[in-house]
């Protein structure tokens, strides 16, 4: 399993593009937004971990169609279906890969693109905490829908419209716990307990569905 981690880990970096992808889609919501709404400060300050949330989900999005599609089309996905080990601690480790690779450098970049948003270091810190909760969660939900296109050639945009109903529930308790954080008669706590859950839930779920679709598409 530590193999594999290492493994997908060491290709996705040397594929290139992944990581820089998400994060310049990620910059690119966040400096659109001050011209849809207008340079009030305050407003954007308001605003800003939705924004944050709302770009971090879309840049999640990016690069789940690649989770197993290049292990189907150079033979490796046979080999590890093969290999006896449970398909469910294989999606689980190839999740906790991408993750690493795709959603870590979001999370690091979010606290520079809350500067650009005026967002106040607790706010900044808050978000930052709940992109570590909730963003596995999409992970693993797009690991499903990886597994239900892995043989389409062009499954992006399917993945995308099934996966996107699914991270709702995410975003909803990620913002709400960004701005429990900052604003006084809403909670922090309850939502990111509730995110965290979610992220728990969806790891386990995510793992078995898409285990079971991909060990199902192999016959």
């Amino acid at each position: 399993m530590i193999a594999l981690f290492l493994r997908d880990v060491r290709l996705s970096w040397r594929a290139g593009g992944g990581a820089l992808t998400g994060v310049m889609f990620f910059l690119a919501v966040v400096m659109v937004v001050p011209f849809g709404v207008g340079p009030d400060l305050n407003l954007l300050a308001r605003i800003g971990p939705a924004m944050l949330w709302l770009g971090a989900l879309l840049a999640s999005l990016l690069g789940l169609d690649r989770l197993f599609q290049a292990d189907r089309e150079d033979g490796s996905l046979d080999i590890l279906l093969m290999n006896g080990t449970p398909m469910a601690a294989i999606v689980f480790i190839k999740c906790a890969a991408h993750w690493v690779t795709t959603g870590l450098p979001l999370v690091i970049a979010a606290p520079l693109f809350g500067l650009f948003m005026n967002m106040p270091p607790l706010a900044i810190a808050a978000t930052m905490a709940t992109l570590v909760a909730g963003t596995p969660a999409i992970t693993f939900v797009g690991a499903v829908g990886a597994a239900v296109t892995v043989a389409l050639p062009r499954g992006g945009l399917l993945l995308a419209i099934l996966v996107l109903p699914w991270t709702i529930p995410v975003l909803i308790f990620g913002v709400s716990a960004a701005y429990g954080a900052v604003e006084d008669p809403a909670p922090f706590t309850e939502p990111f307990i509730v995110l965290v859950a979610i992220s728990l839930f969806f790891a386990v779920i995510g793992s078995l569905g898409a285990g079971a679709v991909l060990r199902h598409s192999d016959h």
